[in-house]
């Protein structure tokens, strides 16, 4: 699977064929699994409440900091991201 940073950001991530984001919210460059550590999403989840877009998810680093594991819905684009701490990012999940 690949992913595309979406644009405007820096640490969120969504598959490349996302068919409920435009092409104008991805940005150019590829990003494989391994490089983003999808391999290491935790079996266990922490729901946490949805956020209305993407900036909305980066900017908890100030006031509600991620946990490896955290997942949100983004309501813009109605999916699931997931915190990965290695990668230091929010990636789009479909659960396994």
């Amino acid at each position: 699977m690949a992913y595309k940073k979406m644009a405007g950001t820096c640490a969120v991530f969504i598959d490349e064929n996302d068919s409920n984001s435009s092409a104008q919210e991805r940005d150019g460059l590829v990003w494989s699994a391994a490089e983003l550590h999808v391999q290491e999403i935790p079996a266990q989840l922490t729901r946490k409440e949805p956020m209305q877009n993407s900036l909305s998810l980066e900017g908890l680093e100030d006031y509600d900091p991620p946990s490896h594991g955290d997942v949100r819905l983004m309501q813009c684009v109605n999916s699931d991201f997931v915190y990965i701490a290695p990668a230091k990012a929010w990636v789009q999940y479909q659960s396994r």
